[in-house]
């Protein structure tokens, strides 16, 4: 099934987001996040998609209304479907080509399948649980990165955090240097490629990591919230992430956060 998934998502995403890359008006949702036409017309392609592919299962969308979404939670012991039919937005709208379309699949309200594409470069990050994580069909490389915390590269969300915490890791980090791409499924599947070392973000919904934060574990990562719980649940309350894509990375990164966040 993975791989027509794969094919399923690549067509849906050329043919859908793609002419519309850095076209599409933008409009704002009540939180004040940006929304376009291109996010519904992929998530309706989806819908009918995975209807045929797979109906036993049903399907939460970012774009559904939030009474949608906690019904579809209530009545997913089955199995469920997760989706962002575009993540990073407001990139898409604004031009920047750093966007992705992220799937999971649950499974008895756990996470099985895991699924992130970026059309631009045409890559596909997939994970099955207890199968290790995938770029394009090849594995993911797993094993220790071999650098200590302070030659790294960290991927952190500042606008999300306590002012305590981001004032120290301004300040005084604890890493080589600091990006932030804009795209949250994305960032986890490049954290997974080891294309940055550490991550944090102070604020994210169940369809922004249901994939990414999957396929970073099945290729050896460690994830967990700012209180050092796991980061998955099936509710529809925000998450922080803290995650490495080693363990030892992973220990020295929360050990350094304990000690700078807010008691």
């Amino acid at each position: 099934m993975l791989e027509a998934l794969a094919q399923i998502v690549r067509t849906a995403a050329r043919e859908e987001l793609l002419p519309l890359f850095a076209e599409a008006e933008r409009r704002y949702k009540p939180d004040g996040s940006i929304v376009t036409d291109a996010d519904f017309a992929m998530q309706r392609r989806m819908t009918v998609e995975l209807a045929t592919l797979a109906p036993q299962y049903r399907l939460l969308g970012e774009e559904m209304t939030g009474d949608e979404q906690s019904e579809l939670l209530d009545s997913s012991e089955g199995g469920l479907w997760c989706l962002d039919p575009l993540d990073g937005t407001s990139n898409f709208a604004s031009g920047v080509p750093f966007f992705s379309v992220s799937l999971g699949l649950l499974i008895e309200r756990k996470p099985y399948l895991g699924l992130v594409y970026d059309p631009i470069r045409d890559e596909c990050f997939t994970a099955i649980k207890g199968q290790g994580s995938r770029l394009n069909g090849k594995p993911l490389p797993c094993g220790p990165v071999g650098l200590p915390l302070r030659k790294v590269i960290a991927v952190v969300d500042f606008k999300r955090l306590s002012p305590q915490l981001a004032g120290a890791l301004v300040s005084r980090p604890p890493y080589s240097s600091q990006r932030n791409f804009g795209s949250v499924a994305l960032e986890w599947s490049w954290l997974a490629a080891r294309r940055f070392q550490v991550y944090l973000h102070g604020r994210q919904m169940l369809w922004d990591y249901a994939a990414g934060a999957l396929i970073l574990s099945e290729a050896g990562g460690c994830v967990e919230n700012l209180h050092g719980e796991p980061i998955f649940s099936p509710q529809l309350q925000p998450s922080s992430a803290v995650a490495a894509c080693d363990p030892i990375l992973f220990a020295d990164w929360k050990n350094w956060l304990d000690s700078h966040k807010s008691p």
